[in-house]
């Protein structure tokens, strides 16, 4: 079925995602700043638009991919935002990965602009988005939970409805607690490996089944062990989830030890001035001074 859906995000993530829309014959308008991000969605069948609004005027769907909860918030209720353009009871995606409590505050005044609002972070990256393979979990109603499906089937293989409003945000910063301490300890493991003298690079596959295995070792610790940064996510996206990870923490009052040790270890990162690079300078971190 093609689904008329506007984009409003065009970097990394929202790039692989409109381009997965457009490969399983969706109509997308595009909108970003950049405005050869958007050129480059052109090239794969999409129509740039002049706005937020004018993405979304003629669209049932619109997908935000976006940084931080102030971009959000300038995108959809700003001038020329999605508010402004589009029809009642189109359906936001928000697939940006910002805090709970915002999250809950954009629902609701998507609620008084007779808009419906779904948070939808994702978790595999680019990759698996390009294979329709993501994992995504939701929070919002679950009659907009359902009718969101005959898009969002095009991109993920794992696609839950988690409760209202925040609690797909929720998730995923439970997932960035599980990501963090993982690519730390396959950093720290393939450190020892290369110290050692054994072969980085066939661990995943000698230890693939075992209960040490995980997406992130047999994805990254080769990658790891080559020193290769090619770009898959960066430092900065982690620490921003790390910190909203212990923003929750501490309303909460949930004791976060690890969590606290690994943040501190992707600041060390950023002050060394490598936060925007991929994941895999956390070798960085574990080979010493005199590297």
């Amino acid at each position: 079925m093609s689904n008329k859906v506007a984009l409003i995000g065009a970097g990394v993530m929202g790039s692989a995602i409109g381009a997965r829309l457009l490969e399983t014959g969706n109509q997308l308008a595009v909108f970003d700043l950049d405005k050869d991000k958007v050129a480059a969605l052109v090239t794969k069948g999409a129509t740039a638009a002049a706005s937020a609004a004018d993405a979304a005027e003629a669209s049932d769907f619109v997908i935000l991919s976006l940084n931080s909860p102030n971009i959000v918030r300038a995108a959809v209720f700003g001038k020329d935002g999605v508010a402004a353009g589009a029809k009642p009871g189109t359906l936001i995606i928000d697939m940006s990965s910002i805090d709970p409590e915002s999250t809950k505050a954009l629902a609701t005044e998507a609620t008084e602009h007779k808009l419906e609002w779904l948070d939808c972070p994702l978790s595999g990256g680019a990759p698996k988005v390009a294979i329709g393979q993501l994992a995504v979990m939701v929070g919002g109603q679950s009659d907009a939970f359902e009718r969101s499906k005959t898009v969002m089937d095009h991109l993920c293989a794992n696609y839950t409805l988690m409760g209202p409003s925040g609690a797909g945000q929720t998730t995923k910063l439970i997932n960035q607690v599980l990501c963090a301490l993982n690519f730390v300890a396959v950093a720290e493991a393939t450190q020892l490996a290369l110290d050692a003298g054994v072969d980085a690079t066939q661990i995943p596959k000698a230890i693939a089944g075992g209960r040490a295995d995980s997406a992130i070792l047999q994805e990254f610790m080769a990658k790891f062990a080559r020193k290769d940064y090619t770009p898959t996510g960066n430092i900065n996206n982690m620490v921003k989830d790390l910190n909203g990870v212990q923003d929750l923490a501490r309303i909460t009052g949930t004791a976060m030890p690890l969590t606290a040790v690994c943040a501190e270890i992707h600041r060390v990162l950023v002050a060394a001035g490598l936060g925007e690079a991929d994941n895999a300078v956390l070798m960085k971190y574990f080979e010493g001074p005199a590297a």
